[in-house]
């Protein structure tokens, strides 16, 4: 049975493995953009950089690189996992690789002998963050490989391509230690679509990691936008095992501005929740990579923690893009806004008016202490049975009556209700409306934000 094929025996709901578990309870991380033309003339083009090679590899000369301060910095904005991208589009390997020389083997940086992948992992381990790792295979304007194919740019085969890849991806698998995560950029074709056979390495040497992507297989997808956010309601329930399965699903997936992938599908019976994604400077641009001079698009402080409650309140798991600079450090602007976001998301849940967990029930109450003013509840299903509630109501007993503050359909991982004032009240009340089954309620909340 694959993956994302496991049902509940008794009702056909699509249930998550334990590393899709895993997955969404992380609920925060970020991914790390770094590559050769970093420390380039000239500003990153992306069109550009698919086809132009980089011949001068000693461009790469960052002199302060230390990757436990991006995990540091990472860890202070309340992230438990992080990527880095260990190779991107020119196709530049950040490892000290054999199957590869074009890779930190053949610069002068580090006297050839640095190893930034395995920098990352250390600095991952010591602090506590799940570390991940993002690999390229659809682009490298090294090799003249375009959309996963070798071009009259090439001075590879095919199969030569596909071989190397898969060579790379073992070492990456078999050098460093576990894996929490491997992100192939833009999908990794495998041998049916004539690509490396890459997902049986990976399920060979690192089978508790998440595998996002190819068409064989996928533990999550995109959630059809780069701002950081899904719309409500997300399902992590959806109708195919995989985004890109068949030609009549990519574009019943396309339509609508990606409306599938953005809701997910109640009725779906594949588990495939969602990913919310967004760079950090991406207020009024969008920069992956760091270039000089955008400090003004950092996400305003307001933003990103409506960014927070519009994803992981959203029942989707958050990745935040942050990129170090051309001295190999996050800009000390980037490190700041990071730290004032981990400050702000922890100032919401300031303090725990009432909770109740591992509760089952249609209504369930929440009494509050004398005098108490709420403005932040949270709601979790306890998703290792499924999604299970279809509709529900949120009250609160204010002089001895109830009234509705807040409804729903969707509650799944995590559901963030934020009040629009401190609302005074004796106590609250959920009640299920509609549901698949037996309600398994992991967490009901009532916060009091600072």
């Amino acid at each position: 049975m694959s993956l994302q094929a496991q049902v509940s025996s008794a009702t056909k709901r699509p249930l998550p493995t334990a590393t899709q578990l895993r997955w969404q309870e992380a609920e925060l991380g970020v991914v790390i953009h770094y590559d050769l033309h970093t420390c380039g003339e000239g500003r990153y083009n992306q069109r550009k950089n698919r086809v132009t090679s980089i011949r001068d590899v000693d461009q790469f000369q960052p002199k302060q690189l230390d990757c436990e301060q991006w995990v540091v910095a990472a860890k202070a904005a309340g992230a438990r996992f992080a990527i880095l991208t260990a190779s991107h589009e020119t196709g530049f390997r950040l490892w000290q690789s054999d199957a590869n020389p074009y890779c930190l083997k053949a610069v002068k940086w580090g006297g050839g002998k640095r190893d930034i992948v395995a920098e990352f992992h250390r600095a991952c381990v010591k602090h506590d963050i799940l570390p991940g790792i993002y690999m390229g295979t659809r682009w490298n304007s090294q090799l003249g490989v375009f959309d996963f194919k070798v071009t009259e740019r090439s001075t590879i085969t095919q199969d030569a391509y596909n071989r190397l890849i898969e060579r790379e991806v073992e070492e990456i698998c078999t050098r460093y230690g576990p894996w929490f995560e491997f992100w192939f950029d833009g999908g990794a074709h495998g041998p049916k679509q004539g690509g490396p056979d890459l997902l049986s390495i990976v399920a060979k040497h690192q089978p508790d990691a998440v595998f996002y992507h190819n068409l064989e297989r996928a533990d999550a997808r995109w959630g059809g936008s780069e701002s950081g956010t899904v719309p409500y309601p997300c399902w992590a329930s959806f109708p195919y095992p995989v985004t890109g399965a068949g030609e009549s699903a990519r574009a019943e997936i396309a339509k609508n501005g990606f409306s599938l992938l953005k809701h997910g599908d109640p009725d779906g019976t594949y588990w495939l929740p969602a990913m919310s994604d967004a760079p950090l400077r991406g207020h009024g641009g969008h920069e992956w990579f760091w270039e000089p001079g955008d400090e003004r698009l950092l996400y305003p402080l307001p933003k990103l923690v409506d960014m927070y409650c519009r994803s992981v309140g959203h029942n989707s798991t958050l990745i935040l893009g942050i990129t170090p600079d051309d001295r190999g450090l996050l800009p000390d602007p980037d490190v700041q806004r990071l730290k004032e976001f981990g400050v702000a998301v922890q100032d919401l849940f300031a303090t725990v008016l009432a909770e109740k967990t591992d509760v089952a029930g249609k209504t369930v109450a929440l009494p509050l202490p004398e005098s108490a003013t709420v403005d932040v509840v949270v709601l979790q299903e306890d998703v290792r049975h499924g999604e299970r509630v279809r509709r529900y109501e949120l009250d609160a007993r204010t002089d001895g009556k109830w009234h509705t503050i807040g409804s729903g359909s969707c509650i799944g991982h995590k559901r963030i209700h934020r009040l629009p004032r401190k609302l005074p009240a004796e106590a609250l009340r959920l009640r299920i409306r509609a549901a698949t089954g037996a309600l398994r309620l992991r967490r009901f909340a009532a916060y009091s934000s600072s």
